[in-house]
């Protein structure tokens, strides 16, 4: 392996970082040991600036190259996300209906009906709407926000060539 540049991030197929690495999951270095690196990275990852800088930290993240939208050490993005009623484009669901008596008493895997009393609780004109009441709310909970994804070991180079800006 050629030597890395300094500050240089590579993603590894074995879980620990070599000799002269670091894992990228944002711990704090002292800045008098490592003054090159902190250079370089200064307090853009995290840190105090006096005595500590932070490396980055990729866990649960995916890398994003620097544009005129984000700037360099920028986090963002969400691993799971809770949808609200606004985000969800208006739909509609077909609902299967019987004119015979309903005699269940759970309503799990059954068909609209009329009540055992002869009450009719459907419409019999085709696309009626229901009523707001007649199914409960659901959701509310947070789903997956994640493109696929294959975990690597992404470590940094505390040791190597000085880049320069050429």
């Amino acid at each position: 392996m050629d030597d890395p540049f300094l500050g240089e991030i590579r993603p590894f197929a074995f879980g620990f970082p070599p000799k002269g690495w670091a894992s990228c999951d944002g711990q704090l270095l002292p800045i008098a040991q490592n003054t090159a690196l902190f250079s370089l990275l200064g307090t853009m990852y995290g840190g105090d600036g006096r005595t500590t800088f932070a490396l980055p930290d990729l866990r649960g993240r995916a890398g994003m190259h620097v544009n005129s939208a984000h700037t360099q050490g920028e986090r963002g993005g969400q691993e799971s996300v809770t949808l609200t009623t606004a985000q969800i484009p208006p739909h509609s669901h077909t609902a299967n209906c019987s004119n015979v008596a309903g005699t269940q008493t759970s309503p799990a895997g059954k068909f609209w009906a009329q009540d055992s009393d002869g009450n009719v609780v459907f419409n019999n004109a085709g696309g009626a709407t229901m009523a707001a009441t007649a199914v409960g709310n659901v959701g509310g909970a947070p789903h997956p926000n994640m493109q696929p994804y294959l975990v690597v070991n992404y470590c940094i180079a505390l040791q190597g060539i000085f880049p320069s800006r050429s």
